[in-house]
């Protein structure tokens, strides 16, 4: 099993709305790197649902991957904002099912996160806190989801 962070802006999609929907699609991605990541991900494998660029800033949940990854269809759909002209000869860009598994109490908000790094060399590698990491999707270390995980009160 391994373990990921995948980011959304919880007004486009948060945890309370993958916790109503119970599974969903993981699309939109349009940065290389983070789209080789979503290809790595296999059935079983947990993540942590991070919410950025809002007020609370921080892990919310956690969700499992329950697919293998796929072409992204709002790729190839000229109608939609993630829309990729060049995936209309070959769909590069990929999307994963993700099931809700825990909603925290209260985000694990960045700047914990950050504190704790100073303490805790467990989190010494973490990409979510290098600077200049913005990727929207990453790997994460099994002794980093211990870390974080333990942080986590679920509701």
């Amino acid at each position: 099993m391994s373990f990921w962070l995948l980011k959304s802006e919880p007004d486009e999609f948060s945890i309370k709305d993958l916790r109503q929907k119970k599974t969903a699609r993981w699309d939109g991605v349009r940065n290389y790197q983070a789209r080789n990541f979503i290809g790595q991900m296999q059935p079983g494998d947990l993540a942590f649902f991070y919410h950025s660029s809002c007020k609370e800033i921080g892990i919310a949940g956690v969700m499992e991957v329950v697919s293998k990854a796929y072409p992204d269809p709002l790729a190839v759909d000229p109608n939609n904002e993630y829309f990729d002209e060049k995936a209309l000869n070959e769909n590069k860009w990929l999307a994963i099912d993700m099931q809700h598994k825990a909603t925290f109490k209260h985000v694990l908000k960045l700047a914990r996160i950050k504190a704790l790094a100073l303490k805790d060399e467990r989190l010494d590698d973490l990409k979510l806190i290098q600077k200049g990491n913005r990727l929207s999707v990453m790997p994460i270390t099994d002794a980093q989801w211990q870390c974080l995980n333990s942080l986590g009160e679920p509701t």
